[in-house]
This record gives structure tokens, sequence and C-alpha cells, in this order.
């Protein structure tokens, strides 16, 4: 699968599992069997929630629906590692905070409102530049580890001292 499909495939299902409505859906077994018996393998609680949550599927409009099928197909379809790392990118979605949640998702808007060629040209620079340092990944990846260790207020803090120093 190219990049740009993975990366594709991660947002929307961050999209559809970190949503009001899908975050809190029953994980289903993936494993052997049908869908009937996986469903069987369910506990009560759990076939309550997935009734639940296609009851809310339900509600959806058509095309949201459509998009929903069309991510599922294209899970069904990713390799197993992938999948892997689609849910460890899922849990760390989880453990943003809402103000985080909110700031990426504008930052996404953002992107997804740009010319198709330049958000092209965006990933591409990104990759060019990450292999070109790979030091410099190094330091985002470990900049990223501290980031994540920091509380909420600490994180807002370094977000306004930023701000403020990018409007000098």
């Amino acid at each position: 699968m190219k990049a740009h499909n993975r990366f594709a495939a991660l947002l929307a299902a961050a999209a559809l599992w970190s949503s009001g409505a899908w975050a809190q859906a029953p994980v289903l077994d993936e494993g052997r069997g049908t869908a009937v018996e996986r469903y069987q393998r369910l506990s009560d609680a759990e076939k309550e929630q997935l009734k639940q949550k296609l009851r809310e599927f339900k509600k959806l409009p058509p095309q949201e629906q459509q998009r929903i099928r069309e991510n599922l197909e294209r899970w069904r379809k990713m390799p197993p590692d992938e999948r892997a790392r689609v849910r460890e990118n899922l849990e760390r979605w989880r453990q943003l905070s809402p103000s985080e949640r909110t700031e990426l998702r504008e930052r996404f808007r953002e992107f997804r409102q740009m010319d198709p060629s330049r958000r092209a040209e965006l990933r591409q620079r990104m990759r060019a530049y990450l292999r070109a340092h790979p030091e410099q990944r190094e330091r985002l990846m470990e900049n990223l580890r501290r980031w994540r260790q920091l509380s909420p207020e600490q994180r807002q803090m370094l977000r306004e001292r930023l701000r403020e120093r990018h409007r000098r």
C-alpha cells in the first residue's frame, strides 16, 4: 500500500474510531470464524454496545455510512502489521487531551483544504527531509516522546510560547 494511502487509511480509521459516536465501540475479534461466530463470542455487554453502535450508524446520512463502509473495506485489506500500527496510533489519539485533538483536527482540516498538488509536495518534502536527515527524525521522535510526558497544562504553556515565538 502506498504511503499516502496508508496515511489516508490511518486518518480515516482515527476519524471513525475517535469520533464521539464510535470511540467506545467494542473491539471485534478479528480471528477465525464467521461474523456470526465472532458475534457469539462477545459478552452480553459488548453485544449491546455493538447493537447501539449499529443504531447510531443507521441514523447517519447515507454518504457518511458509505464513507465508513469504504474505510472498513480498506481496514480489512490492510496487512496485519499495518493494522497494528493503526491501533497504536489510535491508542495515542485516545490519550490526547480534547484540546490536542481539536488542534490536530484543525491542522488536518487545513491540510485537506490545500490544493492536492501542494499536499503532495508537502508529503514529498517531509519524506525527503526525513530520509536525508535521519538525526532530525530521531530528534523529532525524541521531542514527541518528551511531549507525551508533559501534563496538559505544560503542553498548553509550550504551545503559547511557540505561538509567541512564531509571531515575532
